[in-house]
C-alpha cells in the first residue's frame, strides 16, 4: 500500500472515529487547514478522506456552509411492521400529514397488486410520515373498499394495520421490492430535502393468509435509513409475486416473515 494511501487512511479513520464518538448531529468538522498541519498531508488527502465518509453518509457537505456530522440513520429493517410501530419501537414519536384520503377507481397496476378487477373500487391514502416532527417517508397505500367497508368513515386509521386487525384481519406476511433513485422536486418538497437527493423507493404488498389486504409504495430519505436485511437459509424456494409495476428483472428479492 502506498504512503499516500496510508496517509489518505489514516485521515479517513480519525474523522470516522471522531464523528463516531465525540461529534454530534450538526457539529461541523475540524477545517482543512488543521487537519493538513494535523497529519502533515495535502488538502487534496483530507478532501479524498471527506468525501469517503459524506459517500459513507456520515457527514454532510453544503455548498457555501462547510462540512457538518450527518443525521444518525434509522435502520431500515425489512420485516412487516407499519411504520408506526418501527419508529415507537426506535423511541421516536410518529405522525403524519394526510395529503389525501379518497375512494378511488384501480388501475391495472394496483388491481393486480391487491388481485382485484381493474376499475374496482379502492381506498387511497397518501400521507407524509414523519418521526419527532422530521419528515422521513411519503407513503402511499392501498386497500380494497370490498375487503374494508367504510374505512374512512370515522376519519383516517391512525394506523392501517392496526385498523385491519381490529376488523380481524391479520397481516401475516408480506414482500417487498427496494430500489433506489433521486427524489423529484415534488417529493423533496415534501421531505424537506434538495431535488435530486437520494431515496429508497420501497413497494410492499401485505398479505392475511392468501389476501392481499394492502399495496403500499413508499419514499424513505436515504440520508436517514440505511437498509438492513437479516437472511437465512430458505427452507423452500422463494418467489415473488410480481406485480404490473415492478420490474421485469431484479438483483435480489427479500420474502418478509412476521
Amino acid at each position: 500500500m502506498g504512503r499516500s494511501v496510508l496517509k489518505y487512511v489514516r485521515v479517513r479513520d480519525y474523522l470516522r472515529s471522531l464523528v463516531t464518538h465525540e461529534l454530534t448531529a450538526g457539529d461541523t468538522i475540524p477545517s482543512e487547514r488543521l487537519l493538513c498541519e494535523q497529519f502533515g498531508v495535502s488538502r487534496m488527502t483530507v478532501r479524498q478522506a471527506v468525501d469517503a465518509l459524506v459517500v459513507e453518509g456520515l457527514l454532510d457537505r453544503e455548498q457555501g456552509r462547510g462540512t457538518f456530522v450527518a443525521p444518525t440513520k434509522v435502520d431500515l429493517e425489512v420485516r412487516l411492521a407499519s411504520f408506526g410501530e418501527e419508529m415507537q419501537r426506535r423511541g421516536m414519536e410518529p405522525s403524519s400529514v394526510v395529503l389525501s384520503a379518497e375512494v378511488v377507481a384501480a388501475t391495472p397496476d394496483i388491481a393486480d397488486a391487491l388481485d382485484i378487477l381493474p376499475g374496482e373500487r379502492v381506498f387511497s391514502l397518501h400521507r407524509v410520515r414523519l418521526a419527532d416532527g422530521e419528515p422521513m417517508a411519503i407513503e402511499q397505500s392501498w386497500l380494497s373498499s370490498q375487503l374494508v367497508p367504510g374505512l374512512f368513515d370515522g376519519g383516517v386509521p391512525e394506523s392501517i394495520y392496526g385498523e385491519l386487525r381490529r376488523r380481524g384481519i391479520e397481516p401475516d406476511w408480506g414482500e417487498d421490492t427496494v430500489s433506489a433513485t433521486e427524489v423529484d422536486a415534488g417529493d423533496a418538497e415534501l421531505l424537506g430535502v434538495p431535488a435530486g437527493r437520494a431515496v429508497l423507493r420501497l413497494a410492499r404488498r401485505t398479505f392475511a393468509g392468501e389476501t392481499a389486504c394492502v399495496y403500499s409504495r413508499s419514499t424513505y430519505r436515504a440520508d436517514r435509513y440505511v437498509l438492513w436485511v437479516p437472511l437465512r437459509a430458505p427452507k423452500r424456494p422463494l418467489t415473488p409475486r410480481r406485480t404490473a409495476s415492478e420490474p421485469t428483472a431484479e438483483p435480489a428479492t427479500t420474502e418478509v416473515l412476521a
